[in-house]
């Protein structure tokens, strides 16, 4: 891989790493706001918003993990 694809690579990552920390933080605010228990952002029927949030957040999540080829440490759902 070419010096100028890596750092490619490496931009994209974390603009997407950042952009992910940002909706992350969004949704778990908006969730709390609204009363919901952000640990359980996956197991709730979220309201239009919310949802919105949270499909975007999991799209940008699947694009680190496509670039990446693994999980990214800011998944929730491995935090207890």
């Amino acid at each position: 891989m070419s010096d100028q694809s890596s750092a490619f690579l490496k931009k994209t990552r974390t603009v997407l790493e950042e952009r992910l920390r940002q909706l992350d933080e969004r949704l778990r605010n908006e969730m709390r706001a609204r009363g919901f228990d952000p640990a359980q952002d996956a197991s709730l029927a979220l309201t239009g918003p919310l949802a919105k949030l949270y499909m975007e957040r999991e799209t940008i999540r699947e694009e680190l993990e496509a670039l990446t080829g693994s999980r990214n440490s800011t998944d929730d759902r491995d935090r207890s």
